[in-house]
């Protein structure tokens, strides 16, 4: 009987040939492949990104003017006008004249300011809108500036021939942290 040998499986290592991979050049070439490909990706993103926040920016600008429209048309139209609604008018025969000085009578503190014409030059940082201070921290970076004219034939000009005891043009801007302004004007009838 013959006896046959069993051969057993050899162990082979791989040959150069057979091993598998990325050489250094291959994973450089991809680095740079991926860099331009961000670079490219962050270029198209960020302008959206940008003018998302402008967006963000128009609604608080827009929220902040029109509260400090209704604080000034709140306030009385002049020094001299009755405060508490009363028959006369500043200007009208029997009353008291209107003041002619377009300016803070009260010296500058804005809880004080019982008029429209207070309110003129007043400019505003976010650091000085109110008492509370998480007001301060929803408007970071926008400022206030407001100017009131007198203006009857409501032409958006303050002519030297204009009656002080007809009407007065309120002008309020905001100014974004972007630096775009926001106008907001109202008139403000001796009523």
């Amino acid at each position: 009987m013959r006896f046959k040998q069993k051969v057993s499986p050899t162990l082979t290592l791989p040959t150069k040939a057979s091993q598998q991979g990325f050489t250094l050049i291959e994973i450089i070439v991809g680095i740079v492949v991926l860099s331009i490909a961000f670079s490219i990706f962050t270029t198209l993103i960020y302008p959206l990104a940008n003018q998302s926040a402008k967006q963000v920016h128009q609604i608080k600008a827009a929220e902040l003017g029109q509260s400090m429209i209704n604080e000034i048309i709140a306030k009385a139209f002049d020094e001299n006008s009755d405060k508490s609604g009363g028959i006369y008018r500043c200007g009208e025969s029997g009353a008291t004249a209107c003041s002619s000085t377009l300016a803070d009578e009260e010296s500058g503190a804005r809880e004080r300011f019982d008029d429209v014409d207070d309110y003129n030059n007043l400019s505003i940082m976010e650091s000085s809108l109110g008492g509370d201070d998480s007001l301060n921290d929803i408007y970071v970076g926008y400022q206030i500036n407001v100017k009131v004219i007198n203006d009857s034939d409501y032409d958006g000009d303050h002519d030297d021939e204009d009656d002080i005891s007809t009407a007065k043009l309120i002008t309020v801007t905001i100014t974004t942290p972007q630096d775009f302004d926001f106008v907001f004007a109202v008139y403000r009838a001796n009523f």
